[in-house]
């Protein structure tokens, strides 16, 4: 029997543990998309205020005053949000390898640009022999979404297209853990699936 991503379900190759290459890479990716001065989380004190989310002013019709933030990217951005659910994270890392307890410097950013940066040092580690690896890229994962749609960005992963050998088109998102084509009533897992070649746009 073939052993499988722990996150997708797909068949790991000889030289991959626990957690295929897409999955590690997709985990590091949603993890450094939070960081940054362009990252989300600089983005969400952006989107405190009631009307600052992308896509128009806020209307109401009630006659109450509305609240002076929003609650969504404040619970996000508050103590208790992103930075601490990942350091969570980071200190069990911690603990399961035997380090010291990590130690946070600075601002709430700072600590976040800390903490990303620890965490995708260690994800070869974790993807690897971690116990819980996909809980933790499932909840990044979550991260990354929350965000993006608390600051007005993608509400869900980008869809593109992949052509299967009978010519058809499939349309797969990066998180996709499988497909079956229609047209020819192929079945592709996860890895299957993103060796496909990416169809061509077609011309406007």
């Amino acid at each position: 029997m073939d052993v499988v991503c722990t996150v997708c379900s797909a068949a790991l190759y000889d030289t991959e543990e626990q957690t295929c290459r897409p999955c590690t890479e997709r985990v590091a990716a949603n993890l450094l998309a939070l960081a940054g001065p362009d990252g989300l989380y600089a983005r969400l004190s952006a989107s405190l205020h009631p009307g600052s989310r992308t896509g128009g002013p806020a209307v109401s019709g009630s006659r109450t005053a509305p609240l002076p933030v929003r609650l969504d990217p404040l619970s996000l951005a508050a103590r208790g949000g992103v930075v601490t659910i990942l350091q969570t994270w980071l200190v069990d890392w911690h603990e399961t390898l035997g380090y010291r307890h990590p130690r946070w410097d600075g601002d709430l950013q700072q600590q976040l640009d800390q903490v990303v940066g620890r965490l995708r040092n260690l994800i070869p580690w974790a993807a690897a022999e971690h116990g819980a690896f996909s809980e933790f890229a499932s909840e990044v994962g979550q991260l990354r979404r929350q965000c993006e749609a608390a600051t007005g960005g993608e509400r869900g992963p980008r869809r593109f297209g992949v052509t299967c050998p009978c010519g058809a088109t499939l349309k797969i998102t990066i998180e996709s853990p499988g497909k079956h084509c229609g047209a020819c009533g192929a079945q592709y897992d996860r890895r299957a699936l993103f060796d496909l070649q990416l169809a061509e746009r077609r011309a406007a």
